[in-house]
């Protein structure tokens, strides 16, 4: 038995080395982004009886030294780190990012994101970064629909996040303007005008000019009212209407004829509203003149950044945004039996289960957890934690090879009594 004690000091010694090698490991990826430290397990190797015939109520067994079970992942979050960039993403709770590897998905928190000259949406590896694309993206490169969000797709659909370099706001025609003020009650023409964006991306004037008619017929007041749509410089008219407007004796709006006027192609309503909501007539007030239209003028493509959502948004030159893609955030039944890969990546196992998505209570995909732009999540070693553990594997490694030692010295001596 006494040999045994050169079995158990090795193993004490080979796993004691193999835990210094994976805490030495922590430490050097101490400032990697989105690192996960490992924890090493150790566990007893079998043990022998030495009497198995003794009735005492004692342990009669010796154990063969000492193994690494297991080495296991430490999920606690790592400190989060302030970015100037809005494509540098940091998970706060659970969940991985999905990115392309060259075989299979692989599983990172690294958050390092950026766009590439083909404006993919990658890591600093260059690996594509996995989600859904908002599919309002036409042919043309023209936004074919403008998106508050874009819905996260099943795990089998997600894809690469790619997006064109140039994309365009389509205008969007006014259809309705509502015009509001006071005309006053003298014999002056008043005029009301609102802007207007026509089918050709072109912002015009619609100008409504009020004159009285005469003879006036009392109560109230009764007006012509003149509709032009024309560019701003002036020098093209698109179209002219004319109408009336009645007033009652307070001023109020009691009835129009003018309804629509065309912009250069696109119907416009004309509102001016009833009663005294939109335009009235009223003396002893000053004149004023106010509208609203809708309608948006184009716009050219500025830049994409990432929400807190994990919304890509797209940002244009006429100040509009909308969504076009939603980054895949992953879920697992169990972290810890993630497959490193490399760095901060992972592959799933058996042990860790198929990839998952949360749902809402209607059954939707979300990513269920907090995502931050502008932030970075750092490794999650602690500096002091693996210090210490160092110092307790470097002790223990050296008791170890003192039971080697010992064991020696006592077979020496065993060797010298024999002869």
């Amino acid at each position: 038995m006494m040999t045994q004690a050169f079995y158990t000091g090795i193993s004490g010694l080979k796993t004691n080395q193999t835990a210094i090698d994976i805490v030495s490991d922590n430490i050097a990826n101490i400032s990697t982004i989105g690192f996960r430290g490992y924890r090493p397990e150790f566990s007893s190797i079998f043990e022998e009886t030495l009497n198995s015939t003794s009735a005492k109520p004692t342990n009669d067994t010796t154990g063969y030294g000492v193994t690494l079970g297991t080495s296991a992942m430490d999920k606690t979050q790592g400190s989060i780190l302030l970015s100037d960039r809005s494509t540098d993403l940091a998970i706060v709770g659970n969940g991985w990012f999905g990115i392309s590897g060259s075989d299979e998905t692989m599983y990172t928190r690294a958050g390092d994101f950026t766009f590439d000259v083909d404006n993919d949406l990658v890591t600093k590896d260059g690996h594509y970064v996995l989600g859904t694309m908002g599919k309002n993206i036409g042919a043309n490169n023209e936004l074919t629909d403008i998106l508050g969000e874009v819905k996260l797709g099943d795990i089998g659909s997600q894809e690469k996040l790619r997006f064109p370099k140039t994309l365009t706001y389509p205008p969007e025609p006014t259809t309705e303007a509502k015009f509001i003020g006071n005309i006053g009650t003298d014999d002056a023409v008043q005029t009301i005008g609102a802007g207007v964006v026509d089918p050709q991306n072109n912002k015009n004037h619609l100008q409504l000019s009020f004159s009285k008619i005469e003879p006036q017929v009392l109560p109230g007041s009764q007006w012509e009212v003149v509709a032009t749509t024309q560019s701003l410089d002036g020098e093209t008219i698109y179209d002219t209407q004319t109408g009336s407007a009645e007033f009652d004796a307070s001023g109020g709006l009691i009835s129009t004829t003018l309804t629509t006027i065309d912009n250069n192609g696109a119907e416009v309503a004309i509102d001016m509203g009833s009663g005294f909501d939109g335009v009235v007539a009223i003396s002893n007030i000053p004149p004023s003149a106010s509208s609203v239209s809708d309608g948006t003028i184009g716009g050219d493509l500025k830049g994409y950044s990432i929400n807190k959502n994990a919304e890509v948004i797209a940002t244009f030159t006429n100040g509009m945004q909308s969504s076009v893609g939603k980054i895949a955030v992953y879920h697992f039944a169990n972290e810890q039996g993630l497959q490193r890969a490399g760095g901060a990546n992972f592959t799933k196992s058996d042990n860790s289960g198929e990839a998952l998505f949360y749902t809402d209570a209607d059954g939707e995909n979300i990513i269920g957890t907090d995502v931050v732009n502008f932030n970075l999540e750092n490794s999650n070693v602690r500096m002091d934690a693996a210090l210490t553990d160092l110092i307790i594997l470097q002790r223990s490694y050296d008791a170890n090879s003192k039971s080697i030692t010992t064991a020696d010295q006592m077979m020496q001596k065993a060797l010298q009594m024999d002869a």
